[in-house]
């Protein structure tokens, strides 16, 4: 086939439960028609920073610098020459399994009680909870309520499908200190 593959590998660092990131850079085949990109904003949970990178094959990289310069503009020079600085120091990124792996047990835990469906999380920072035994609202309208009545933020899924699927679960961030998350408990246990 030639189909070329875009593999977005934005949490590669952060993989639970002693499961390592499966790259597309590992089939030689698919390597070498793929493109991988990835997000330092998103490995160090500061999307602010709008920073990441894209590696594929010579051939393939040549075409994409051509349409690249076109939608780029400029790029955060003093972020980049942190981040070379940062990056000297692997335990930096190859820990962050570990560290998140502990914020997301620590939230499991923390709602336990609550009536909540969970399935944890394999990886990134963000757990999805299904409360279709709480509401039968949509995940737009029950978002919504959670967080005008109690203050708690969440994200509906179904913004993220094509179809706007509405499976009655929102995605839940517990890349946060831990007295946010007991905070959060808190209100999530109560419902």
């Amino acid at each position: 086939t030639n189909i070329i593959v875009l593999s977005d590998e934005v949490y590669e660092h952060i993989v639970f439960d002693g499961n390592e990131h499966q790259s597309i850079c590992l089939f030689s085949d698919l390597k070498s028609r793929s493109f991988i990109t990835a997000s330092f904003g998103k490995v160090f949970h500061n999307t602010g920073w709008k920073m990441g990178y894209a590696c594929a094959p010579k051939v393939l990289m040549t075409e994409f610098r051509k349409v690249h310069q076109f939608n780029v503009f400029s790029v955060n020079h003093p972020i980049q020459v942190a981040l070379t600085e940062y990056l000297k120091v692997p335990s930096r990124y190859l820990e962050l399994s570990e560290f998140f792996q502990e914020k997301r047990d620590l939230f499991l835990k923390l709602i336990d009680s609550s009536r909540f469906g969970v399935k944890p999380s394999k990886g990134t920072y963000f757990q999805i909870l299904d409360y279709s035994n709480i509401s039968q609202d949509s995940d737009i309208e029950y978002a919504k309520r959670l967080t005008i009545e109690n203050g708690l933020a969440s994200i509906p899924v179904s913004v993220f499908n094509d179809k706007g699927l509405d499976e009655k679960v929102l995605r839940f961030c517990f890349a946060k200190s831990d007295e946010t998350l007991k905070k959060g408990a808190e209100i999530l246990n109560k419902i």
